[in-house]
C-alpha cells in the first residue's frame, strides 16, 4: 500500500489535449437587452444544458447536438435565463481584497481574518481559530490569491489525511495519488490510472460533505459505475450520504462561485 505521505503530496497533473470547444452566441431577451452566452461543446455532456453563475450564461451542447438545436433550446428558455441573470446580479461578490476582506469561507463557516504585514505571503490559523493573512506591503493580488489557494489545498490535504486511513482498510487498493483542482461541475473523480481528483471548493463545504465525496470516489475503486452495488458500498461506509447530496444540491453552486471570486476566475 502506498504511504499516506506520497498519496497526499502535491503533484502536477499532465495537461490533456483540449477537446472542449468554446465560442459565444448572442441572444436578445424579451426586454430588448442583448447578451452574450458562452457556448460550450463538451464531449462529456449527455444533454443540452443552460446554466448561469456569477460569470454569466453558459449553453452546453453534447457532440451529437446541432447548433440549431442549441439555438432553439436557448430561445425556449430565455425568460428563465433573464430571471437567473437578475438573481445573480443581486448577489454580493466575495472578492479577495487586502485589508478589506474580513472573513474567509472554510469548512462550512465564515472564519474571521486578521491582516498583518510580513516578509512572506501566507495564510495561517491562529491560536483562537481565526485566520491571519500575512503579506508584505508590495504583495500584489496574484500573490494573495496564490497564498490563499495554497492554504486551502493544505487544509484539504490535512482533512483527507485524517479521514483516509479509516477507509483504506476496506478497499482492495489505495488511490495512485490524490490531487486538488478547481472544476466547474464535478466534486471529485477517479481516473483509470487511479488518480483521485477532488475539487478545491470542497474545503469551503462542511466537513461531512467533503468526507462524503472522498468516500464516494474511494468506492469507485470497488465499482467503476454507479450500480446498486456501488451505492451499497457507499451506504456501508457513509450512511448519511443522501443528506450530503442534498447539501450539495442546495449549496454547491454558491460554494464554487465563491471560490472562483476569491481566486479571481
Amino acid at each position: 500500500m502506498r504511504s499516506l505521505f506520497r498519496l497526499l503530496s502535491p503533484t502536477r497533473i499532465a495537461a490533456k489535449p483540449p477537446s472542449v470547444q468554446r465560442d459565444s452566441v448572442s441572444l436578445v431577451l424579451a426586454d430588448g437587452r442583448r447578451i452574450d452566452v458562452l457556448r460550450v461543446r463538451d464531449p462529456r455532456a449527455r444533454r443540452i444544458k443552460l446554466s448561469v453563475d456569477e460569470r454569466g450564461a453558459r449553453l452546453t451542447l453534447p457532440l451529437r447536438a446541432s447548433l440549431a438545436a442549441g439555438d432553439r433550446f436557448l430561445h425556449a428558455h430565455r425568460d428563465w435565463l433573464a430571471l437567473q441573470l437578475a438573481a445573480h446580479a443581486c448577489e454580493p461578490r466575495h472578492d479577495l481584497v487586502r485589508d478589506a476582506t474580513a472573513a474567509l469561507p472554510l469548512r462550512g463557516e465564515d472564519v474571521p481574518v486578521r491582516w498583518a504585514d510580513a516578509r512572506a505571503t501566507r495564510v495561517e490559523v491562529d491560536a483562537g481559530g481565526g485566520l491571519v493573512f500575512a503579506a508584505p506591503a508590495r504583495a500584489g493580488d496574484a500573490a494573495l490569491r496564490r497564498a490563499l489557494r495554497d492554504f486551502y489545498e493544505a487544509q484539504g490535504r490535512a482533512d483527507v489525511g485524517r479521514w483516509l486511513p479509516g477507509h483504506l482498510a476496506s478497499l482492495p487498493r489505495s488511490p495512485r495519488r490524490i490531487v486538488f483542482k478547481r472544476t466547474s461541475s464535478l466534486w471529485g473523480s477517479l481516473a483509470p490510472d487511479g488518480t483521485l481528483a477532488l475539487d478545491l471548493a470542497l474545503v469551503l463545504a462542511r466537513p461531512s460533505a467533503f468526507e462524503y465525496v472522498l468516500v464516494h470516489e474511494l468506492c469507485h475503486l470497488l465499482h467503476a459505475d454507479h450500480s446498486p452495488r456501488f451505492w451499497a458500498a457507499v451506504e456501508a461506509r457513509f450512511p448519511d450520504w443522501r443528506e450530503e447530496r442534498r447539501y450539495f444540491h442546495a449549496e454547491g453552486r454558491r460554494l464554487k462561485g465563491r471560490l472562483r471570486a476569491l481566486l479571481a476566475g
